[in-house]
């Protein structure tokens, strides 16, 4: 089975979007660089990132099978038009089947709790990573101890306020001493073992 990382872009105190869902310059990093983030758009002007942080993103990227949301985020982003940013599938949590008529031929699949997140994520991923997005679903599967690893690309900015990496946690859950701080431009990559 693949390792299961929770993963996300979060400001320096904890948040990953506003509470208007405004993620502002929280991504500005994957357009600031040199460096094209995927083989083969060295015209794209979209996804240039610093060298560090190509070197650490790209074989991330590429090991991941599975994608793990809540369906909060897939509404706001349309579930990606039906097509992961990474990986071959995206398993929904949700308690609302798939729109009706919504890109019938994606490979999405809809499950009503995190356990059967993880279990479809499995079955679907093989030996690749399991990729789930922070905040409240990333939370209950970190809380339900089904996390592996915790990763965080920390932007330095302040929010204040607003949707938290870690959502809504009831207690302390350690981590082991980060074994991945790699400094890129505007923003540091951090990957925290979950202590076990």
């Amino acid at each position: 089975m693949g390792r299961v990382l929770m993963h996300h872009v979060v400001s320096v105190d904890g948040f990953i979007a506003d509470s208007n869902d405004d993620v502002g310059p929280l991504h500005d990093w994957y357009f600031s660089g040199d460096t094209p983030l995927v083989d083969g758009l060295e015209s794209d002007l979209r996804f240039r990132v610093s060298r560090a942080s190509a070197a650490y993103v790209r074989p991330m990227w590429e090991s991941i099978g599975v994608i793990v949301m809540g369906r909060h985020l897939f509404d706001l982003v349309n579930g990606w038009k039906g097509h992961p940013p990474a990986g071959d599938h995206v398993v929904v949590v949700s308690h609302r089947p798939k729109p009706e008529g919504w890109y019938p031929e994606a490979p999405y699949h809809f499950v009503s709790d995190v356990t059967a997140a993880i279990e479809t994520a499995q079955k679907l991923a093989g030996d690749r990573t399991i990729s789930v997005n922070a905040g409240d679903v990333g939370s209950q599967i970190l809380a339900a101890g089904l996390i592996d690893e915790v990763a965080m690309d920390v932007v330095p900015v302040v929010f204040g306020s607003g949707k938290r990496y870690f959502g809504r946690i009831d207690g302390q859950l350690l981590l082991e001493d980060p074994d991945v701080v790699i400094q890129g431009a505007r923003v540091l990559h951090l990957k925290y073992p979950v202590r076990r």
